[in-house]
């Protein structure tokens, strides 16, 4: 069951948002709140005022991490790297997308980022105008996904060009009659959009069930395109089990983004594998690109998944400004939130000429990565004695965390 955003003028007051941070900054914040999804195949959780409740934690002011906490945490530069420009495929209407973007930039001290200046450009997935908003509760709930890519984008890479390209809303809903086979057409289409626009790097902060069809015809050659860096969320239901991951992640040719808790305390901050971040191996198809003999060991020389991570955990969740569901600040977690930072940074790095896939996290020098070795995803499926490595982090490449969080631009 998809939880429903409900649309209101209102926005809950917390008289002490410092302390909600401080929660934040501890891990604490779901002790007392919930999450609700925005989607069936986003991977995106949003903080609720209670646990078991659906309605979303609004304030007037940030709660979740901020554009320089994040640059702190991963070690970024002020200025520096290359501006590239940086896709992100989500669905439906957003009629205050470039207001809202505005908000989160203006609020954390970024430049601004407008159409009328040709950093921001919005297209629908066949590459016409931006699609007319219906003003359902579904289209709402995918707003929320929107903004937290374009403003993960921002806060990893503040000179980037933006390019949202919008597929259409059903395409986020599944149903016995309408199917993943149905909805990854326009997703195909959508992500041709961007490269055709000559993008440096396409955010996905989805996943779809995946199937042979799908993982090995037509509508996955779209992401054969060496010198751009698909991205894609590794998914928030933890180890996935050993015979399939979620399309788009488990091609070869895209980067698989899981997730960490993000912990902040008067010495710096830490990183451990979030309990939801997805992981999995792809039995249909060989390994990722670049990856190790030994990391594909760990799914018997298939595609095993997360490559790289960033921070996911709820409890540790960014902030993210949308006016188009019930409007404010929102406190917002999922590996959608690590799929468009990383993204970001390879549109900053600027080397991508080198990248096809994953290929050149695993080549990258001593360092470039700080490893997680603390936590263990949620082994819904039985994580297997044989195959550790793919639920629970420890020295070198782990499923919910690949081969770490970024260390600077170094990696990219």
């Amino acid at each position: 069951m998809v939880a429903v955003l409900l649309a209101s003028s209102l926005v809950s007051v917390y008289p002490d948002t410092a302390a909600l941070h401080a929660q934040v900054q501890a891990g604490t914040l779901l002790q007392n709140h919930g999450v609700i999804a925005t989607c069936d195949v986003c991977d995106s959780e949003i903080v609720t005022e209670a646990q078991g409740s659906a309605a979303p934690m609004t304030t007037v002011v940030p709660v979740g991490y901020s554009a320089s906490e994040l640059a702190a945490a991963y070690h970024l530069p002020a200025s520096g790297g290359v501006a590239g420009t940086v896709a992100l495929v989500d669905g439906g209407g957003y009629p205050g997308f470039e207001s809202d973007l505005a908000a989160y930039r203006s609020q954390f001290g970024l430049p601004a980022c407008t159409v009328a200046s040709g950093c921001l450009k919005v297209v629908d997935y066949q590459g016409g105008p931006p699609l007319h908003p219906d003003g359902t509760d579904e289209e709402k709930q995918l707003s929320l996904e929107t903004a937290l890519d374009a403003q993960m984008i921002s806060a990893a890479c503040p000179a980037c060009k933006i390019l949202l390209v919008q597929a259409p809303t059903r395409d986020f809903y599944l149903s016995s009659l309408h199917t993943a086979a149905d909805a990854v057409p326009s997703i195909a289409r959508a992500v041709s959009t961007a490269v055709a626009a000559g993008v440096s790097a396409v955010s996905m902060s989805f996943g779809y069930p995946s199937t042979k069809d799908i993982n090995t015809g037509p509508l996955s050659t779209v992401f054969s395109h060496p010198g751009i860096a698909f991205v894609a969320s590794s998914g928030d239901s933890g180890y996935h089990g050993n015979v399939h991951g979620y399309w788009p992640q488990n091609l070869p040719s895209v980067i698989s983004a899981g997730g960490t808790a993000l912990y902040q305390t008067s010495d710096g901050f830490a990183s451990n594998a979030w309990s939801g971040a997805g992981s999995a191996c792809e039995t249909d198809l060989p390994p990722a690109n670049g990856q190790p003999a030994a990391v594909a060991a760990v799914c018997g020389g298939h595609r095993a998944s997360s490559d790289v991570s960033a921070v996911s955990d709820p409890a540790t969740g960014v902030a993210v400004y949308d006016s188009y569901a019930a409007g404010g600040w929102y406190t917002v977690g999922g590996t959608s939130a690590a799929a468009p930072f990383i993204a970001a940074l390879y549109a900053r790095g600027g080397h991508l000429s080198r990248v096809d896939g994953p290929n050149t996290l695993y080549a990258a020098p001593a360092g470039a990565f700080s490893d997680v070795t603390l936590g263990q995803n949620a082994a819904a499926h039985g994580c297997q004695p044989t195959s550790l490595q793919l639920c629970v982090s420890g020295t070198g490449w782990d499923g919910p965390t690949g081969v770490g969080t970024p260390n600077g631009l170094a990696g990219f």
